[in-house]
């Protein structure tokens, strides 16, 4: 009997060969993606030509002008400087097209693409796909079952429930004055909105904005703002489990349980009470929402249905306050209506014509949805006869459009009659709440709750801005500041 040995040499041998080829596909494929995203960059360059803009990296694109403190500076530059629209290369094969243009906010709204899904994606872990995620016939669906939920009648009873909130904020802040007439107003708004949205959507009993434990919630939905959109901007943090592996992405998963820990108590609770008064089964047996469809619609309005508002009421209130006279005006306004003492009503809300023009201005200079995204699902033609294929993204900048000086002459100047009864402008010249078929379902609640919260506010305080700390707008998710929005108050006699 003989017995083969191999010789190391051969088996050195076979190793090196084998080496030798997994190399040389490794070379290959690499070869190929290259090509690939060759051809992708040839493609995007043909695509954008129509749109030009400031000379890009051909790697990291125009990544470090939006890597300032804040982006809008230069988006601003932008707005003066390309009209309509023009191209933005975030890195090497990843470019879209910035609009602030009405007539292009008007056909592109007008269109049923979908959601950039690069960008939405990444909110799924936060808020599920509920009714800003989804798309198409399940979109529908749930739009349809929910709008009812916004009709006027439904509204009307929650203005007394917005006041109550205010109140308890107000209450807090002549306690804090007292100390010190500086105060960062958004965390309280934060919370009084927060504590709204409770109470109005889903019957929620007493007050949260002295409950500690509620701090966690919204110092997670903080979180999850900054760290979602510095994650769009990312190329390496694209990949969802290279991501889950950074101290950011660890980060955002904590802070995604601790919101949704808060969303289970706030589901639990409605169908206690809802089972308690006999209308659960009821509920249950008429609804088509999945446990986890109700999740995430739930979700959605907790942060929706109130960060967008607490932003905007901020802002407004930061407005007011660099402009004592408009203040004072709005002012007079309110105490006509309430000065006896009178408590806020639905009937007061349409008979504050001049602070409704203020908080439209407000919100045409801070708008709290700074941006959104499409992807384009088909060709497009502007008004002006460029086009893009399909398979672009698009972002549509409500800030760069509220700051157009070719739509708002001076745009940066606060005036308030630019909304004067009568006033003309382009019907998609003033997006806060974007616009088409996917605008925002509480947009009607959004504004009434702005108004009862500026109203009660001018009657107890006088506003003024704090020199030391001023705001400096940042976009997130949400339109934020970069160091709060501080103001000074005094308490009216």
């Amino acid at each position: 009997m003989s017995i083969s040995v191999l010789s190391p040499t051969r088996a050195l041998g076979g190793v090196s060969g084998l080496l030798q080829v997994v190399s040389l596909l490794g070379l290959v494929l690499l070869l190929l993606k290259a090509a690939q995203l060759y051809l992708r960059r040839q493609w995007l360059l043909k695509a954008l030509q129509q749109f030009p803009s400031p000379p890009s990296h051909w790697l990291y694109g125009h990544m470090q002008e939006f890597q300032e403190e804040t982006e809008l500076r230069p988006l601003l530059k932008r707005v003066e400087k390309y009209p309509s629209a023009c191209a933005r290369w975030l890195w090497g094969t990843k470019a879209l097209v910035l609009v602030y243009d009405p007539d292009y906010m008007k056909v592109v709204l007008g269109r049923s693409d979908p959601k950039s899904h690069d960008s939405y994606r990444l909110l799924i872990p936060w808020i599920g796909n509920g009714l800003l995620l989804l798309e198409r016939q399940t979109w529908f669906q749930h739009r349809r079952m929910l709008t009812p939920a916004f009709h006027y009648d439904i509204l009307k009873p929650y203005i007394g429930l917005m006041a109550d909130s205010v109140r308890v904020m107000l209450d807090k802040w002549e306690e804090l004055v007292s100390l010190d007439s500086h105060l960062e107003v958004l965390g309280h708004i934060s919370l009084m909105t927060l504590e709204t949205i409770m109470k109005c959507a889903f019957s929620h009993q007493g007050s949260i904005q002295t409950d500690r434990n509620i701090q966690s919630y919204i110092q997670a939905i903080r979180d999850l703002g900054n760290l979602t959109f510095l994650r769009i901007r990312n190329a390496f943090h694209q990949n969802d489990f290279i991501y889950r592996l950074t101290p950011e992405g660890r980060w955002s998963h904590r802070a995604c349980q601790l919101a949704h820990q808060h969303t289970d108590a706030v589901i639990k609770l409605r169908k206690a009470h809802l089972q308690k008064e006999g209308e659960l089964e009821k509920m249950e047996n008429g609804s088509s929402l999945s446990d986890v469809d109700l999740r995430a619609e739930v979700d959605t309005f907790m942060f929706e249905g109130h960060d967008t508002t607490a932003s905007g009421i901020s802002w407004i209130l930061y407005a007011l306050a660099s402009h004592p006279e408009h203040q004072q005006r709005c002012r007079e306004e309110i105490q006509s209506l309430l000065g006896d003492g009178a408590s806020i009503t639905w009937d007061h809300l349409d008979k504050m014509p001049y602070t409704t023009m203020c908080i439209k201005e407000a919100l045409r200079l801070y708008p709290p949805v700074p941006v959104i995204s499409r992807d384009m699902s088909k060709p497009i033609t502007f008004p002006d006869g460029r086009s893009l294929p399909a398979g672009i993204p698009l972002s549509l900048s409500f800030y760069g459009l509220h700051h157009n000086p070719k739509v708002w002459p001076n745009p940066e100047v606060f005036d308030p009659s630019r909304f004067a009864p009568g006033s003309a402008r382009h019907s998609h010249a003033f997006l806060p709440f974007s616009g088409g078929s996917r605008n925002c379902i509480g947009k009607q609640f959004a504004m009434n709750e702005m108004k009862v919260a500026v109203a009660l506010t001018l009657l107890r305080f006088e506003l003024a801005p704090d020199p030391s700390r001023v705001p400096v707008p940042i976009p997130r998710v949400v339109l934020k500041s970069k160091n709060g929005i501080h103001l000074q108050l005094r308490k009216l006699l």
